[in-house]
């Protein structure tokens, strides 16, 4: 926008002050984020490997539990009380703690909490390690 003074004509300068600000705001924001990105993030990625172990054993067949509206807990089909349940679950680790099966949960909505953490907990204290839940 050009402006006169007196009777020199307009003025041809350029207004900096909003250049300037903006100017400073961004130095700003570099120098606060300059220090986070020096610091390393360590990263442990997979390496290749050329020759892959070939795959021996089969996966035992999956475990599936069932907790249905009544709060009664099943091992594949059948009845069992919750107190038992992780004996089961350790008997099937000590059989081979590298190749545990499967644990399939399948809850009914209905069921009551208390139900499904105690069998979490006892997959959990007998060291499960693959539990995936059912819909």
């Amino acid at each position: 926008m050009a402006f006169s003074s007196g009777n020199k004509g307009p003025m041809a300068d350029i207004n900096v002050t909003p250049l300037v600000d903006v100017m400073l705001v961004l130095l700003i924001i570099f120098i606060v984020t300059a220090p986070v990105m020096t610091y390393p993030i360590a990263v442990d990625l997979p390496q290749r490997v050329l020759n892959p172990p070939p795959v021996t054993q089969e996966p035992p067949p999956p475990i599936d539990i069932r907790i249905d509206a009544s709060n009664q807990v099943t091992w594949n089909n059948s009845p069992v009380a919750v107190g038992e349940l992780q004996q089961r679950m350790e008997q099937e680790v000590q059989r081979d703690p590298t190749n545990q099966p499967e644990l399939r949960i399948d809850i009914n909505p209905d069921s009551e909490y208390e139900v499904t953490a105690k069998v979490m907990a006892a997959a959990k204290n007998a060291q499960m390690k693959k539990i995936s839940f059912v819909q």
